[in-house]
């Protein structure tokens, strides 16, 4: 009994410790979002006294919030709108396909995730330009979602393969094919990890920074991460505005966890009843 009580004591502790290394960057931006610079000098990480609201308004109009934030918008949504409807079919034909040609192409995703996308920043940009789609939003979904088709092929072939293939089996015999069993039998299985995908996905769209550097240069298209740079001129930083905007832009995707949140643990609790 007592080994189970320590064991439970230490467990705790280690949550808490793990808890507050994971907030501590929320607190860290909300802090010094609310101060101003020389609070920010003088008192480090303490609360201040009296709090200044205010860095957020002029934040926003700084940085041209409301017109950044649109751009974010533009360009995360159909990123994750465009893997959550094409990775799933693909993911369901290389799950469902023994054959060599399929363990070939399979393979090929899987090595496509150890490509730095510093590779070929060059020949994209040419097949950008040629193409006609750079400074375009279509340009940055493009080249986010094939950045990332590889992760998202991986997450759904697992997820796929530990579907019982004893369920398609029953819809082939009342007659369905196979793009009716993969809607009608295996797409809604995929909930819990289509929620997983979206936050993984939105995630990575909402705070991609180089590919959007070297896609949308205009002033008028760049998105929150490349706004944010504005507060750190060469001889100028203005961290408590840089920090109320790192804090508003963490709202958004904040808003989407915690809306997806239930089903992500049903997905991981699921898996760990399989398992």
């Amino acid at each position: 009994m007592k080994k189970i009580r320590w064991y439970v004591v230490v467990q705790k502790i280690f949550l808490l410790i793990a808890a507050v290394i994971m907030m501590a960057p929320f607190y860290i931006s909300f802090v010094y979002s609310v101060k101003t610079r020389e609070q920010i000098t003088f008192t480090g990480l303490r609360l201040p006294r009296e709090f200044h609201w205010e860095n957020y308004i002029r934040a926003i109009e700084a940085s041209n919030y409301i017109q950044v934030l649109r751009n974010s918008i533009i360009t995360t949504v159909p990123t994750v709108i465009l893997l959550i409807v094409i990775c799933p079919m693909a993911s369901y034909v290389l799950a469902r396909n023994g054959g060599r040609i399929y363990n070939i192409i399979y393979s090929m995703f899987l090595t496509a995730l150890l490509i730095p996308y510093q590779s070929i920043m060059l020949p994209q940009y040419m097949n950008l330009k040629t193409a006609g789609l750079l400074n375009t939003y279509q340009g940055a979904v493009l080249v986010r979602s094939a950045f990332n088709i590889s992760f998202n092929i991986l997450l759904f072939t697992s997820f796929i393969k530990s579907v019982p293939l004893e369920l398609e089996e029953a819809a082939r015999i009342d007659g369905a094919g196979m793009i009716r069993t993969f809607i009608e039998i295996v797409f809604p299985l995929l909930k819990s990890v289509l929620c997983t995908a979206v936050i993984i996905n939105a995630l990575f769209s909402w705070n991609d920074f180089t590919i959007t550097l070297n896609i949308l240069m205009k002033e008028e298209m760049k998105t929150i991460p490349l706004m944010l740079y504005r507060f750190f001129g060469e001889y100028n930083v203005e961290l408590n505005l840089a920090f109320a905007s790192f804090t508003l832009s963490m709202i958004p995707i904040l808003i989407l966890y915690f809306s997806l949140q239930k089903y992500i643990v049903e997905g991981v609790m699921s898996g760990a009843v399989k398992g």
